[in-house]
């Protein structure tokens, strides 16, 4: 039976998700937008978006509860509170989105998504590419 059975476990042990879940999302908050598979996108969606919600009222308590969730990962804890959180102030919710792609990843067909968040901050002219 899979009673009280919601959560996709990816195939992974439970701190390897813990694991991934701080990795893909400490990635979004740094890139705002990131290529993934589309089932890792939609489990660590909500996670995102508690994440964010956390972030719209800055004070010590919601800065340390972000901050554990992400692996005391400061630098993007810190974005998160200064920077995406009060983008996000006045929206409800709904702060992410996925956009699917229409190619596969090459090594197992995996299908692919954009995960990105919904108001991004427009992209620097000086964004790490060479010309």
């Amino acid at each position: 039976m899979r009673h009280r059975v919601k959560t996709n476990n990816l195939s992974r042990t439970g701190s390897h998700r813990r694991a991934l879940a701080r990795n893909l999302v400490a990635a979004l908050f740094e890139h705002e937008r990131i290529e993934t598979t589309i089932t890792k996108a939609k489990v660590h969606r909500p996670f995102a978006e508690k994440l964010i919600t956390l972030a719209k009222e800055k004070n010590l308590h919601n800065f340390r509860r972000a901050l554990a969730l992400l692996g005391n990962n400061r630098t993007i804890t810190t974005k998160l509170f200064d920077v995406i959180g009060p983008r996000f102030k006045d929206r409800p919710g709904g702060y992410t989105r996925i956009l699917k792609l229409d190619r596969t990843r090459l090594g197992d067909q995996a299908s692919l998504v954009i995960f990105e968040l919904v108001e991004r901050s427009e992209p620097s002219l000086d964004s790490g590419e060479d010309e």
